[in-house]
């Protein structure tokens, strides 16, 4: 329909006839009805007599997109938080209840103690006063050869004491007279296949009351 029929009928500028068949097919007219109602809005916010049709003021999509973008940018700020905090939790609790961690620590301790106690025996010279002597012997042979330096050393009126095997490694502790330093020296040379030392060192007078100290250290060929 004529929008201008329609905004006088809103103004009551329609002639009685045409407003009384206006309203009669307004009765069964669905699109004119809806045609009517539109035409109510427009009239409603005209201004006056000029028909300005007067629009709500629009919000500024501008600034409503900033605002939205700053929410949705917390927003995710605060999830990936959440998330982080929640996992690093997990784990603190996985590992606390983890049955296996007081076992692993303590092999972990006991393998770093292992480490320290064998490179100070591979590196730690002897002790200040005692000599030291090294004897090679075949894979398998390190008692049979420690017991050998055991008895050399009773022989020379000394005592000796045997350490552990170590990685292809034996340690004997002996002492023995001073007097008799040559000798057992040129015995244990003779184990080790080495040439005996002189022995002009022995000429000079010792007393048989003092003692000399050595470790003698027995390594397996394979072990050098």
């Amino acid at each position: 329909m004529n929008p201008d029929k329609l905004f006088d009928y809103l103004e009551g500028r329609l002639p009685a006839p045409e407003r009384a068949a206006l309203e009669d097919r307004l009765m069964s007219d669905k699109q004119l009805q809806r045609e009517l109602a539109v035409a109510r809005q427009i009239h409603a916010g005209m201004r006056g007599d000029s028909r300005e049709v007067v629009l709500p003021p629009q919000p500024d999509v501008t600034e409503q997109g900033r605002k939205m973008a700053l929410r949705v940018g917390a927003a995710f700020i605060v999830l990936m938080a959440v998330n982080v905090c929640i996992g690093l939790w997990l784990i603190a609790r996985h590992e606390t209840n983890n049955p296996n961690r007081p076992l692993l620590e303590k092999q972990m301790r006991d393998q770093i103690a292992n480490s320290l106690e064998h490179a100070a025996a591979a590196f730690t010279p002897a002790p200040l006063g005692v000599s030291e002597m090294k004897v090679l012997a075949a894979t398998g042979k390190l008692e049979a050869v420690a017991d050998e330096v055991v008895t050399i050393a009773n022989r020379y009126g000394g005592v000796a004491t045997k350490g552990f095997p170590d990685q292809g490694r034996l340690s004997v502790l002996v002492d023995i007279p001073s007097n008799r330093e040559p000798e057992f020296r040129a015995a244990i040379s003779s184990i080790a296949g080495e040439t005996p030392p002189g022995t002009a060192a022995s000429a000079t007078a010792v007393a048989a009351t003092e003692k000399k100290s050595f470790v003698v250290q027995i390594v397996e060929q394979s072990a050098r």
